[in-house]
């Protein structure tokens, strides 16, 4: 499942990666940065060649989730309607 957090630069261009989503990677790791339209994204040089197509598209869907985010378009639901409504799709 996907992860999701809210990071911030500084005005040296500085950007966190929040705690939870760099237990996987180790100092001094090397990471390609792509720029796509307003999009940043990280990838391990280790994996680079791994599914980029797929990495670009989870960016492209992530932030126009966010986006709608933002408009206040999501619903809330508890569980068991999100589950009824998941299996109508």
């Amino acid at each position: 499942m996907a992860e999701l957090e809210i990071t911030t630069m500084s005005s040296k261009g500085q950007i966190v990666i929040p705690k939870e989503m760099r237990e996987d990677f180790e100092e001094g790791e090397k990471f390609v940065v792509m720029k796509n339209g307003d999009q940043i994204i990280l990838k391990s040089v280790k994996n680079f060649d791994k599914n980029i197509k797929e990495d670009l598209e989870f960016a492209r869907r992530t932030e126009e989730a966010l986006k709608r985010y933002e408009k206040g378009e999501f619903k809330r639901m508890n569980f068991d309607d999100f589950m009824k409504e998941a299996k109508k799709w």
